[in-house]
């Protein structure tokens, strides 16, 4: 047998040395490759393993941690702001507790308001620069209550997922749990200070500011909570309560995002303007005369037989 090449050409001993020659140093490389390969299919695998380890511990962790406590003073889901702008008292709660709503006035006396807001609603911040003046100086007389319910209707129209409506919300409830008596001055700067639904929102540190400005104390405590979140998963809760309803006090069944700012006056939802004052001078007033004219119940004289 011969050995020729296809041309009928023997190959000389130097061709056929560089043709073994260049098949070790095919095998060479692809045992390199098949190796390295292999590390790196076993390296992918150890972090997807770590990845797995890491997601099943969180969702253990969450499973047995305790919910979140909502903020003290906060137990209808709102503020409730008194005569000398002074704020109700009241133990911290679940997150997902069952809030207990306040009773409205009846006596004639003291008007109740009722204001259900978002920090990045628009329509919200019109009616608060026009009638928060007004608001206020019938609280701190106490001729009226205001209850302050901020909620994150908003939360996903920030821009760059700043999620600015949660986020103020979640300062408000802190502001609420540390500083109560400063909480309608915050409430009050952050609506002049209201970014507009197309920006990123108000900073952290910013907002944290407007609730020192206000005069609230603890600010470092305040800050951490802004910062952390701490009422995030409350805030949440609140929004899906009052979004579901019903409302205490009142014949609207819930809130959404296009009756913002629902404002009830002894009950009653407000619909005037939110840029006149004089609209909800004129509603508070025909409030407060359908509390003079309501009749009161003339009670049972107990006539006692004679003996």
């Amino acid at each position: 047998m011969t050995d020729e090449s296809p041309s009928g050409i023997r190959p000389s001993n130097d061709a056929r040395k560089a043709a073994r020659d260049k098949a070790r140093a095919l095998r060479r490389s692809q045992r390199r490759k098949d190796r390295r390969n292999r590390v790196l299919f076993r390296s992918s695998l150890v972090v997807v393993l770590v990845a797995v380890v890491a997601i099943v511990a969180f969702v253990i962790v969450s499973s047995i941690r305790p919910p979140h406590a909502g903020p003290a003073n906060m137990a209808s889901d709102g503020v409730l702001i008194g005569q000398g702008l002074k704020a109700e008292r009241s133990p911290a709660r679940a997150a997902d507790a069952k809030p207990s709503p306040h009773p409205l006035d009846t006596t004639g006396q003291v008007v109740n308001i009722v204001a259900y807001v978002d920090y990045l609603c628009q329509y919200c911040g019109e009616f608060d620069r026009t009638n928060g003046e007004q608001i206020g100086k019938l609280v701190s007389s106490g001729a009226a209550t205001l209850e302050i319910h901020p909620l994150p209707f908003y939360a996903n129209r920030s821009a760059q997922g700043t999620q600015y409506s949660l986020r103020a919300a979640n300062a408000a409830a802190c502001v609420a749990n540390y500083a109560p008596d400063k909480f309608f001055d915050f409430n009050r700067l952050m609506f002049q200070h209201e970014p507009s639904q197309t920006s990123a929102g108000l900073s952290d540190s910013r907002i944290a500011g407007y609730a020192e400005q206000a005069g609230a104390t603890s600010m470092s405590r305040i800050r951490s909570c802004i910062h952390d979140r701490t009422y995030a998963d409350w805030t949440q809760s609140a929004l899906n309560r009052a979004s579901t309803g019903p409302l205490p006090n009142s014949n609207v069944k819930k809130v959404t995002a296009d009756n913002l700012p629902l404002v009830l006056v002894d009950g009653q939802q407000f619909t005037g303007s939110v840029t006149d004052a004089s609209d909800f001078r004129a509603f508070i007033q025909q409030a407060q005369a359908e509390q003079y004219t309501t009749p009161t119940p003339t009670p049972t004289a107990t006539v006692t037989p004679a003996s």
